[in-house]
């Protein structure tokens, strides 16, 4: 494989082709177009001549210093740690993880600090889950089973996320080598509820523009923490709800706070998205599109927000166990309860979102920001209703980002036949670079093989089945994924040496609320290292209750996660699962 030249080194030349700045997919087959990438801030829109050499990213110029390592703001520096030891913990300054040296699949060799060239630098956020918190169809009640159903900060889900865009674009380098970032990926669940309003308030996020957190009434909110209920914190009243027994605050002002415009200035990188079932699915795990009464009540005047406890289990229950993909049964149990449903105002944009739909957001250039243009997406994937594709990431690397949802409903994923082959053919025409696979679902959590109603003669294929077609080319780094809202790194090694690492990253709504920084070096001596570097949001980690301010939201967003009623306390992972150096032979 011709793999001499590094990103780092690349990115101070400029030749015929990086100043085209359009890396055409590495692949194209049906439903597979031009993966366009950005050159300084402008976006190409020119594809590349048949047997052009796609270009290197050129997303951030590299410094003329040597570079250097750059951890300021990411949790070698410093992690927010509770201050106080018992009942509602309040956060502050906390010391940094330590890097941990995985060798399960190569062994390090010593000097290669000196001899390491970078192939690639970039970002990976997941699990942003921004939530239109007034959407009549939201499951909120089920906390009344389970307390870890409705989270006391997801309102706050946009500020938060405007804040984890203000880290990165403070990030002056990469935190091992100092390599100029590239790009930023999410792994999908970039919405929470389907809905038209969440998915205008994603794009904003990433690419820059005003968004106002609200639907229904302009004036107020009106969902489930005015409502009274002693189920959910009521943050402006002093009803002694079940939250503020266990120390939350009471804060008059904070859904005032909460709906108010938020301006976020958008990546200073480029950026490209892989889809999740949270994006795919209304709620996440109906394949219901074109149900009628499910897409009136979304922009209805109706909201459930109280049920029995008895009542919650048995609909939980149908969700976990996949007893409803189609949710007939979720529209029965509203149309039972409709008498106990309270009034709110009706908005059309809360309607669910279509595949054809979200394609288009990407596409639409009001949502361009540095590009890529579509955002790896193109009229290719509408015409053929994919969402799948490849890019170039730079001149030794190449990308591949999967759609891993089932669109036959349920929570979990698997891949069609035809897209399981297309990897196979991407990865085994492009044996000269190496690659990173992005998806939204983990190998583990691929075990739902439901027909999708488009496709319904095509076989679904699970986790042990990606995990052998990527097993099978040497030239597989990474498959960097989402969804479990957890840091876990798993080696994968199969017969003949060839071995690749998962990498499955922490989601920016449940604590501790990460995105993922990841490095590729060819270390000169045989092995290539992979640095995975975990960073907060820009919050401060002390919070301010006076402080109801963009930033202060951010930061209160952050430590209300922490102390959520049910939280899982090990989402962080190991240490050797959150900043790492993962070794591996070359292919």
């Amino acid at each position: 494989m011709s793999r001499t030249r590094s990103v780092a080194a690349s990115a101070l030349g400029v030749n015929r082709r990086t100043v085209l700045a359009a890396a055409g997919a590495v692949s194209l087959s049906a439903g597979v177009g031009y993966a366009l990438r950005p050159t300084e801030s402008q976006a190409a829109t020119t594809a590349p001549s048949p047997g052009d050499e796609a270009p290197v990213a050129r997303s951030r110029q590299a410094a003329g210093a040597p570079l250097a390592p750059y951890t300021k703001g990411t949790t070698v520096a410093s992690v927010a740690a509770p201050r106080n030891g018992s009942g509602y913990r309040r956060l502050g300054d906390g010391p940094g993880w330590k890097r941990v040296v995985r060798t399960e699949l190569a062994a390090p060799k010593s000097g290669r600090e000196h001899r390491r060239t970078v192939l690639a630098a970039f970002v990976q956020f997941t699990d942003l889950h921004l939530m239109d918190v007034q959407h009549p169809l939201r499951l909120e009640y089920l906390r009344s089973h389970d307390v870890h159903a409705w989270r006391p900060h997801e309102a706050l889900t946009v500020p938060g996320a405007v804040s984890l865009v203000e880290r990165v674009n403070a990030l002056r380098g990469a935190p091992v080598t100092g390599a100029p970032l590239h790009f930023v990926m999410t792994t999908g669940d970039n919405t929470d509820n389907n809905a038209h309003s969440e998915l205008e308030w994603f794009m904003k996020v990433m690419s820059g523009g005003r968004i106002t957190p609200n639907t229904g009434d302009p004036r107020h909110y009106e969902g489930v923490q005015n409502s009274g209920l002693k189920l959910y914190w009521q943050p402006g009243s002093t009803t002694r709800d079940q939250d503020k027994a266990l120390g939350f605050p009471h804060l008059e002002d904070f859904l005032a706070a909460a709906v108010r415009e938020v301006r976020s200035p958008g990546l200073k990188l480029p950026w490209y998205s892989t889809v999740g079932n949270h994006d795919a699915l209304p709620l996440g795990c109906y394949g219901s599109h074109g149900d009628r009464y499910l897409a009136e009540a979304a922009i209805g005047g109706k909201k459930l927000m109280s049920v029995s406890a008895a009542d919650a289990k048995k609909l939980q229950d149908t969700i976990k166990y996949a007893k409803d993909p189609k949710a007939t049964g979720y529209r029965d149990f509203l149309k039972a309860h409709a008498r106990s449903m309270r009034s709110v105002t009706a908005d059309e944009k809360r309607a669910p979102y279509t595949r054809a739909d979200y394609l288009k957001a990407h596409l639409d250039p009001a949502h361009q920001g540095l590009g890529p243009a579509g955002h790896g997406y193109s009229s290719a994937n509408l015409d053929a209703d994919t969402q799948y594709y490849a890019f170039r990431v730079s001149e030794d690397v190449i990308g591949i980002s999967l759609d891993t949802t089932d669109a036959g409903g349920h929570y979990d994923g698997s891949l069609g036949t035809a897209q399981l082959k297309w990897l196979d053919r991407t990865l085994k025409d492009n044996k000269d670079s190496y690659a990173v696979v992005f998806s939204h679902h983990t190998s583990k959590t691929m075990t739902n093989t439901r027909p999708d109603p488009a496709r319904p003669g095509e076989k679904r294929h699970g986790g042990a089945e990606v995990v052998s077609v990527l097993s099978a080319h040497a030239n597989v780094l990474a498959w960097v994924n989402g969804h479990i809202h957890k840091n876990v790194v798993t080696p994968h090694k199969a017969a003949g040496g060839r071995s690749f690492w998962e990498i499955s990253t922490a989601s920016h709504v449940d604590h501790p609320q990460l995105a993922r920084v990841i490095e590729l070096t060819d270390n000169k001596d045989g092995t290539v290292s992979l640095f995975t570097t975990l960073v907060e949001s820009a919050a401060p980690h002390r919070t301010d209750y006076a402080d109801l301010s963009q930033t202060g939201l951010a930061a209160l967003y952050r430590e209300l996660a922490y102390n959520a009623p049910g939280a899982n306390r090990t989402l962080a992972g190991g240490a050797a699962d959150r900043n790492t150096e993962l070794v591996l032979k070359k292919g």
